[in-house]
């Protein structure tokens, strides 16, 4: 494994040295050793006699959680999730989104190997900061995001952080089907199919997780949880759709601001109506009490905007995951204007099968 980490630095070297970006790759590949250099086996800290049995628990059911996902959820069967780290803080690094000051769509950055997409990781905050201040100084809407885990999409063994180990069940399984869900599938240059594909099996994963060891309570509040982030995600998106009607108007740019201002004040405005009839909290009580700009509202829809098309293509095959997968593999094949009105043919109301 260190093998392959010293070619891919030499790769990164020999490919960005005339990048006004070489050094944020290297960045990115000693962040990432980093990492591997601070990862035991979880095998050897069970055996730890000083390691607290808080701890081992939760490593306990990390191996639970995998076995899991590979027999029932059909999810590769990698090494990942086998070795432990403490990365020394809350999060493993931090995400960096941005949009021009009238527009709601994410600018995006291309990367080797893993293509482009609309956001930008960090280990280094300093770095970040120094990359924000320039962002901010061109007029540019930027949202960070902290990042408790991230998939390397199968190139190395990702391993168990102390950034969510110690998070609660359904939320720790949650977290590792979707990490893998990037393992089995990942297109280049679609974040929106990514994240929006991995949170569907996420989601129906954890469903099938807690009905099998049979916590039907927390089923129950789990599928409310769900149904609440669906309904805050929608009030997002029609909060950007809103914008997105505003920014094509023929307005000065002063007039644009002041509206602007107004849209978001009146979507913070609403969420507190709508979120205030929840019993399950929703999750975004404390995004929404931070500033609200494009950047931080398209981030959203990068996450969450095709879960219902990809729950929706898993129940037309029954639950079966493989064949789900397949499916999906064919559409993420498809030409991106075709793979857009494939899903939009899936996005309609009921149950109906798309037409692809």
């Amino acid at each position: 494994m260190n093998g392959f980490y010293k070619f891919l630095l030499s790769l990164v070297v020999l490919q960005m040295t005339a990048c006004a970006d070489l050094s944020y790759y290297m960045h990115s590949v000693k962040g990432q050793l980093s990492i591997i250099q601070k990862t035991q086996d979880i095998d050897d800290v069970l055996q730890d006699e000083s390691v607290q049995d808080k701890l081992k628990q939760q490593l306990k059911l990390v191996g639970s959680i995998r076995q899991f996902a590979f027999e029932e959820i059909k999810l590769p069967e990698s090494d990942s999730y086998t070795q432990y780290a403490d990365v020394g803080r809350r999060y493993v690094l931090k995400n960096l989104f941005a949009s021009a000051e009238f527009s709601t769509a994410l600018q995006r950055w291309c990367y080797p190997v893993v293509g482009c997409a609309g956001y930008r990781g960090y280990f280094d905050e300093k770095l970040l900061e120094k990359f924000k201040e320039t962002l901010l100084q061109q007029g540019k809407d930027v949202y960070v995001a902290n990042i408790p885990a991230y998939s390397t999409l199968g190139w190395f063994d990702d391993p168990v952080l102390n950034t969510f180990i110690y998070w609660p069940e359904y939320r720790l399984a949650g977290l590792i089907f979707h990490e893998l869900a990037h393992q089995r599938l990942y297109i280049d240059g679609d974040s929106q199919f990514n994240e929006s594909f991995a949170m569907a099996v996420q989601y129906s994963a954890v469903e099938k997780w807690l009905f099998e060891k049979g916590q039907f309570e927390k089923l129950k509040r789990y599928k409310q949880y769900q149904k609440n982030r669906l309904k805050v995600t929608h009030l997002i998106e029609k909060g950007r759709s809103q914008l997105t009607r505003l920014y094509e108007e023929d307005l000065n740019e002063s007039e644009k601001r002041l509206q602007k201002g107004q849209l978001l004040q009146q979507l913070k405005e609403d969420y507190q109506q709508l979120s205030s009839g929840f019993e399950v909290p929703d999750g975004f009580k404390y995004w929404f009490k931070k500033d609200l700009n494009n950047a931080k509202l398209a981030s959203v829809s990068t996450y969450h905007s095709r879960v219902n098309v990809f729950r929706k293509l898993l129940r037309s095959h029954a639950g079966d995951y493989a064949e789900f997968y397949q499916h999906v593999k064919r559409i993420g094949l498809l030409e991106k204007a075709e793979r857009t009105i494939c899903l939009d043919s899936w996005d309609e109301t009921g149950d109906t099968p798309g037409n692809c």
